[in-house]
């Protein structure tokens, strides 16, 4: 029997040409949603994401450059699960469209909505494509859904398994009415489904495109070389680590219902080119919404993995090097109906720790802590305007802060949180959008952690009330434990969070989470972002950029000498 005739290598060009062909098809998913999104934090902040996946595995082949990484890690289970789903109900069929939330088989929260599609060629699955977007609001006790006193995950939004929601073509009502039902904001929630629709229509469009140009079988061909050659850059990376075990620990200051500290330990064991992250001594699952699934913890690894080693293409590759140890029914691998909201937060963590253990084999690739928290926040009410009263309004948005201080130089100010590309919306289309008024908005001095390389500056954010009365949720972190400082540098400032009732200014309890503050015209909240923490002791810090950092007021002398340092 003659031997099957194994395709030929690709060269280095095409390979090339059809990985930008391939990124610009989940480009331009991720644009047209963004385009025709109704919610600012799509539209704007650009929280959403899209790629193909492996027909078989569901593993990831090819992510957009401009979507959410931690959607990346978190989507191939997502494309798993609605697979599943689908071999239950007669299997995937050309046309389908699988919708569902649920964070703990598909990862990260409920706000986060997962559409897949199955790619049919000649009549076989080729792929799956899908889509992630975090939409305003579904249901709950709180608007827009980060509920810090949640203590089961029907309180955070309303829970949607994989359904159909589009039937061999045809949109289904039912499914539609469904949803629009269990929001306080219908028209966004159809506007920003509409958007997921049509991009993963345009990918199956482009997609075609694609295949008809090259050939089916070079473009498959191209999409498992890329993983291949993630591994091997995986692999090598790993190698260049000094082999040991390395042990690092942080905490989260409360899980929003008990105000005792939660810990993230990693032991991450170097061995060769392999690479072990365990997890096992992190704290139990707890009560409040800062639990996380596996799926998600997963993806939070491969975040901060692909911020240790950049150049490793953004495939299931980045994982082939990898193992992982979480024992079930921790906090990072908590099982429904323990609360999930606040996902962002522990993930932001765990990319601490991460950060932090690799800086203890290898300082010169690691990244001091950015600021670590999305300080989501939510302002709602109702209008008292003639034309619109009575409509709900429900603004929710995340801020800034400053990233770490790195061996290559100074952290960056006022940026969004390491597990995304998002933007932060602009004051500008908040002011338009909802009635409030940004009274400051700047950097917050002295909040960079010190070092060689100073980290970035957090930043001021004040907002003042427009309408006759409205309710403010805040969920946060960072403000009792503040972003640290490596191999030498300075810890940033912790988070604060403030608000003005009756002429008097008052911080929750809990520090960084709180809900149902009454807010009347004219009264305000503030948030005081962290900065980064410093890399490298700061008696390196060359005499320009110490005289920079005073006179752009970045920095004060008293501040320097009073910051705390870690070895």
């Amino acid at each position: 029997m003659p031997k099957p005739i194994e395709p030929q290598a690709l060269d280095p060009v095409t390979l090339a040409v059809l990985k930008g062909r391939l990124e610009q098809i989940a480009d331009e998913m991720d644009a047209t949603l963004y385009r025709s999104a109704f919610n600012p934090i799509i539209a704007e902040a650009h929280d959403a994401c899209h790629g193909l996946y492996d027909a078989e595995t569901g593993d990831t082949l090819i992510q957009g450059k401009s979507g959410l990484p931690v959607f990346v890690g978190a989507m191939s289970f997502a494309v798993r699960v609605a697979a599943r789903a689908a071999s239950e109900r007669g299997g995937m069929v050309e046309g389908d469209k699988w919708l569902f939330n649920d964070p703990y088989e598909g990862g990260t929260h409920a706000n986060d909505f997962k559409l897949v599609r199955p790619f049919f060629r000649n009549g076989k699955l080729f792929c799956y494509l899908a889509s992630a977007a975090h939409w305003h609001d579904v249901g709950g006790a709180v608007p827009g859904n980060y509920n810090p006193a949640a203590h089961e995950c029907w309180q955070e939004a309303v829970q949607i398994p994989p359904v159909r929601i589009v039937r061999e073509g045809e949109l289904d009502q039912d499914v539609l009415a469904i949803l629009r039902a269990n929001t306080r904001l219908p028209d966004s929630l159809w506007g920003d489904l509409n958007g997921q629709l049509a991009a993963l229509e345009l990918g199956v469009k482009r997609l075609h495109g694609l295949l008809d140009e090259y050939g089916d079988q070079k473009v498959l061909q191209a999409m498992q070389e890329l993983r291949k050659r993630a591994l091997v850059l995986m692999r090598a990376h790993i190698s260049n680590l000094p082999d040991g075990v390395y042990q690092f620990e942080d905490v989260l200051d409360n899980d929003g219902i008990k105000n005792d500290f939660l810990t993230i330990a990693l032991d991450m064991k170097i061995a060769g080119d392999r690479m072990t992250l365990d997890f096992s001594r992190s704290s139990p699952q707890c009560a409040g919404p800062v639990n996380i699934s596996r799926a998600t913890a997963v993806a939070a690894c491969y975040v901060a993995l692909k911020h240790v080693f950049p150049d490793v293409p953004a495939n299931a590759g980045v994982l082939d090097a990898v193992d992982f140890v979480m024992p079930d029914r921790l906090v990072i691998t908590a099982e429904r109906p323990r609360p999930v909201g606040g996902y962002t937060e522990t993930i932001l963590r765990m990319i601490d720790v991460i950060f932090s253990a690799v800086a203890l084999a290898d300082p010169e690739r690691a990244v001091a802590h950015a600021y670590g928290t999305i300080n989501a926040l939510s302002i709602a009410g109702h209008r008292t305007d003639p034309v619109r009263k009575g409509q709900r309004w429900v603004m929710f948005s995340f801020f800034g802060g400053g990233h770490g201080g790195h061996s290559d130089g100074d952290g960056l100010s006022h940026g969004n949180a390491p597990i995304s590309t998002a933007t932060i919306p602009p004051l500008e289309i908040l002011e338009a959008a909802y009635p409030v008024c940004f009274t400051q908005w700047s950097l917050r001095p002295n909040s960079a952690g010190q070092g060689k390389h100073r980290g970035g500056l957090g930043a001021v954010y004040e907002i003042e009330l427009l309408e006759e009365s409205a309710e403010v949720f805040i969920f946060g972190e960072r403000g009792r434990a503040a972003p640290k400082g490596i191999a030498g540098g300075s810890d940033a400032l912790p988070n604060v969070f403030s608000y003005l009732n009756n002429g008097e200014w008052s911080c929750p309890p809990m520090a960084s989470k709180m809900l149902g503050i009454q807010l009347k015209k004219g009264e305000r909240v503030r948030l005081e972002t962290p900065g980064g923490g410093g890399w490298g002791p700061l008696g390196e810090r060359d005499n320009a950029s110490r005289a920079n950092d005073e006179a752009m007021g970045y920095v004060t002398q008293a501040h320097v000498y009073t910051a705390k340092v870690n070895p």
